[in-house]
């Protein structure tokens, strides 16, 4: 599963989720940090990434472009790294089906709100 987590999520999650999710990574491992939303977009769609974020923007491009990438869009408010990094360790089989599903009339974005 390979997730690329936004600039607005701290770099220290992947620590914290690499055994369920091996192959992720931050924008800034790629130098895109300052990068725009679109030249984000583009990169996690021409290498096979889900992207994980707080910023609905990346939602309205899903609803715009369609998949790929699909788009994991976190709406837990304020939140530790822990705390992110408990929540989406909680919903690991909800992502990983979802990031699976072949099924093109199933949505492209993932809402995921706290425990």
């Amino acid at each position: 599963m390979r997730l690329l987590f936004d600039q607005n999520i701290s770099h220290r999650i992947l620590d914290l989720i690499l055994n369920d999710f091996p192959e992720s990574g931050h924008i800034k491992d790629f130098g895109l940090h300052d990068k725009s939303d679109k030249e984000i977009w583009n990169y996690a769609k021409e290498n096979n990434y889900t992207l994980v974020t707080f910023d609905s923007d990346f939602k309205d491009f899903s609803t715009l472009f369609g998949s790929p990438p699909k788009v994991i869009w976190l709406r837990l408010g304020n939140s530790s790294t822990s705390n992110l990094a408990d929540v989406i360790l909680n919903k690991t089989d909800t992502i990983k089906s979802f990031i699976n599903s072949d099924n093109k009339d199933e949505n492209s974005v993932l809402e995921i709100y706290n425990l």
